[in-house]
């Protein structure tokens, strides 16, 4: 009744249905948050999330109420003949929503779906949703600028378990989502103040350049050579470097620690001791 009384008054204007969707969609999720955390999706994120454990009670809340709203407000669907299961909601939502601590943001407000796979899948082999340009390509996982992650339900757990090697499927797919809700994959995300974007840029672009010509070279670097396939890949896997590879990242490249340090508002080197 209130939220009716609220758009009347409002007059029915655009502003007026944008702020009575906003408004309901806050009373969804302060009712949402009112109920305990379910003891079952604890014991999922100490088994499957090895830094949950370490990660202060303040964000292990934060962690918390994140997963809870986005697995009511996004849609997930099993594919290949995978049965979901609370645990690989939980896993892939934990493993999303540490992307989000501290920072004052929505959950991902361009996603709708999120796809799993048993494991390895083809790409473009789905016709139910519009998918992006030809590619039949074996993937472990995908982000779609237009509301869509896909993921590999087998890559998903091994990232999580395994959450010292740099390699997390689901974090990598999910720094895409954040780089693309300017509407560009560019590997510039949407930064606080505008005047952080130049030193990003610099930053950026000159590790960008460091690791293409490493690769070129063959020689080792502490985030995955795939890195250097374009500016949108490097965001992706700094950001699986950042939370996987602290230690190294900030002893090798400082300068893209700070930043990405300075974009997530959080130190993953406390977690990792």
């Amino acid at each position: 009744m209130k939220l009716l009384l609220f758009f009347i008054i409002a007059g029915g204007t655009v502003w007026g249905i944008k702020a009575f969707f906003a408004l309901r969609k806050l009373q969804k999720r302060q009712l949402l948050l009112s109920t305990p955390f379910p003891q079952k999706w604890s014991a999922i994120l100490h088994n499957n999330l090895p830094p949950y454990q370490n990660i202060p009670p303040r964000l292990q809340q934060q962690l918390q109420d994140y997963i809870r709203i986005f697995i009511s407000e996004k849609s997930f669907e099993g594919c290949g003949g995978l049965i979901l299961t609370d645990e690989i909601k939980v896993t892939i939502s934990a493993q999303a929503c540490m992307l989000l601590l501290n920072r004052r943001c929505d959950c991902y407000p361009k996603l709708y779906s999120v796809l799993v796979y048993p494991s390895t899948y083809v790409a473009g082999s789905r016709s139910r949703l519009a998918l992006p340009p030809s590619d039949t390509s074996v993937r472990l996982g995908e982000s779609w600028n237009h509301g869509a992650v896909v993921l590999a339900w087998d890559s998903v757990k091994q990232g999580a378990v395994n959450f010292r090697d740099g390699h997390n499927v689901t974090m990598h797919e999910f720094a895409h989502q954040l780089d693309q809700e300017d509407g560009r994959g560019d590997g510039a995300p949407i930064l606080e103040i505008r005047s952080a974007y130049s030193t990003w840029s610099q930053v950026f672009s000159k590790e960008y350049e460091l690791l293409q010509y490493k690769t070129s070279k063959g020689k080792k670097s502490v985030m995955d050579e795939y890195g250097a396939t374009d500016a949108a890949e490097f965001f992706a896997v700094a950001t699986e470097t950042f939370f996987e590879k602290p230690v190294q990242l900030k002893k090798k490249h400082p300068e893209l620690y700070h930043e990405l340090q300075g974009f997530y508002k959080v130190n993953p080197l406390e977690w990792h001791s």
